[in-house]
């Protein structure tokens, strides 16, 4: 075997007792989970922005604009549902590159989990304490999730991650919304396999023990764009590509129907600037269809404080060394640009 046993990680409830959630944040998060919910669940008319950079790579920069997020929360609350966009696992397409704060907790040095795992849990309680805002994080490793239950109001399946079965039962025992991206592909039918995976109940084996869960009623679609044969971006974001997504989860007789429009990666052909256009787009579909107006839950945007995208080694606070995002003032505009729609 090729393996080398560098680090034994720490265990969840070792993690949990020397970083504990503080009994304050319990209640916020709590607040904020219902608050969330009642949206999948059609119990409230706001609009979901699930929002922040492409990678978690920089904790000060992160609960920087994290915090800029709560004040512009405040401002929108009546109409928008604000949840930060804290990413720190990365999936590579070819598996070299950056692949998050859990795994290199400095991007210039060397990998070290044990160190990732601490430094991720960290930030996403200091974002929480400074911002009240609980956040979003991919699910790269279904291993990992336990460390961060506690923090995370949503929860997303990559594209790569999506048709992996041991994603999909995880998914299953979560208590919070769950999106599960249409493969790079763009097949639908393997979408909502995944979705309807998710909300059955399940017995594995997970981190050591046979579980059972009771499946999860709030997993739902994420429209990302797909890639075809030969390399060309292909959006879905499109009325028709809406309207067509509606009718083959109608066959499906699924629990909260939902869908969540990702305006950037092969949507936006990873041009970042044309997020706002296309989130703009998506609110005026959503006008044509009360049906979609029920469906469409809300959107996917890369921002960070910086726009654009950097080297790692060229350390620009606040810019993404991952996929290129918008910067902090079109984000603050489309955020309030977005109210006028719903």
């Amino acid at each position: 075997m090729s393996f080398q046993y560098v680090h034994e990680m720490p265990s969840v409830k070792e993690i949990m007792q020397t970083m504990p959630l503080s009994a304050n944040l319990k209640k916020l998060k709590q607040k904020r989970d219902v608050e969330i919910k009642e949206v999948f669940e059609r119990n409230s008319d706001k609009f979901l922005l699930i929002i922040g950079p492409c990678s978690a790579d920089n904790e000060e920069s992160v609960c920087d604009y994290v915090s800029r997020l709560a004040r512009l929360q405040e401002e929108v609350r009546d109409k928008l549902i604000l949840i930060p966009r804290i990413y720190t696992n990365k999936p590579r397409t070819t598996g070299e590159g950056y692949k998050g704060m859990a795994h290199q907790p400095k991007p210039m040095e060397e990998p070290n989990m044990v160190k990732g795992l601490k430094a991720i849990r960290k930030m996403h309680i200091r974002a929480l304490e400074e911002s009240h805002l609980p956040a979003a994080d991919e699910m790269l490793y279904p291993g990992n999730y336990p460390y961060l239950e506690d923090i995370l109001s949503y929860v997303a399946v990559g594209a790569r991650s999506v048709e992996n079965q041991l994603h999909r039962l995880t998914i299953s025992g979560l208590d919070v919304p769950s999106g599960m991206k249409n493969p790079t592909g763009g097949d639908l039918e393997v979408m909502l396999n995944s979705v309807q995976a998710a909300q059955l109940p399940h017995t594995f084996v997970y981190n050591g023990w046979e579980v059972s869960t009771t499946g999860n009623p709030l997993a739902h679609c994420i429209l990302r764009g797909a890639v075809d044969p030969y390399g060309t971006n292909i959006p879905n974001y499109h009325y028709e590509d809406l309207m067509r997504l509606l009718e083959i989860y109608k066959k499906r007789n699924l629990a909260n129907p939902a869908i969540i429009v990702d305006t950037n990666h092969a949507n936006s052909n990873k041009k970042f600037h044309e997020q706002p256009r296309i989130a703009k787009e998506v609110m005026r579909s959503r006008e044509h269809s009360k049906t979609l107006r029920n469906k469409l839950k809300g959107l996917m945007i890369e921002s960070y404080i910086v726009e654009g995208t950097q080297k790692i080694s060229e350390n620009v606070y606040g810019k993404s060394i991952t996929d290129p995002c918008l910067g902090w003032e079109d984000s603050e505009r489309l955020v309030r640009d977005l109210t006028e729609y719903v």
